[in-house]
């Protein structure tokens, strides 16, 4: 085998391993940027834990191919960037934000969010979307706040029944 076949292997290999560790994936058209605008991008990718990068469609197609997934195929036609994201949401709102941004140089293609396709409308969905953690920030402190009204009513029906005591003390007293 070629030493050139061997590469393409190793690239679909690490494109697999990159799509598996990523809760989300998301593909966009990025043919109009400027170099400058690129590594504008990547920088706001980097610091949203996000990895922006840029392979051969037949590569990103094998990759996928082989986890078994064929709906992309479609989409992986012209130039594509391809945004891995550590968590559900950040990939699509750091690309949704950059659609904006650039406008008329980056395309919503899809995504690939928990095992599944993604299209172009819920990639814009999940863009809207708070993070995992911060749902989880939320029903914390909704869970919390029972709690903390409860420890407080207790206070005052604690503090209610020492005065209430101590009144009647004085009041013998007297």
């Amino acid at each position: 085998m070629s030493a050139n076949f061997e590469a393409k292997k190793a690239v679909v290999e690490e494109i697999a391993e990159k799509i598996k560790a990523s809760k989300s994936v998301v593909f966009v058209d990025y043919n109009k940027l400027t170099v400058a605008e690129v590594s504008e991008l990547r920088a706001k990718c980097k610091k949203a834990g996000c990895e922006y990068k840029v392979y051969k469609n037949t590569l990103v197609r094998k990759a996928l191919n082989e986890l078994g997934y064929n709906q992309f195929d479609a989409d992986l036609n012209g130039p594509t960037a391809i945004t891995f994201g550590q968590d559900e949401t950040s990939a699509a709102k750091v690309m949704v934000a950059a659609a904006k941004d650039y406008e008329e140089k980056i395309v919503l293609k899809s995504a690939f969010v928990d095992n599944a396709y993604v299209d172009k409308a819920g990639v814009k969905s999940l863009a809207t979307m708070p993070s995992k953690e911060e749902l989880i920030a939320k029903m914390l402190g909704s869970m919390q706040a029972p709690i903390a009204n409860f420890a407080g009513v207790l206070s005052n029906l604690m503090s209610g029944i020492v005065r209430v005591l101590d009144g009647i003390a004085k009041a013998k007293e007297a």
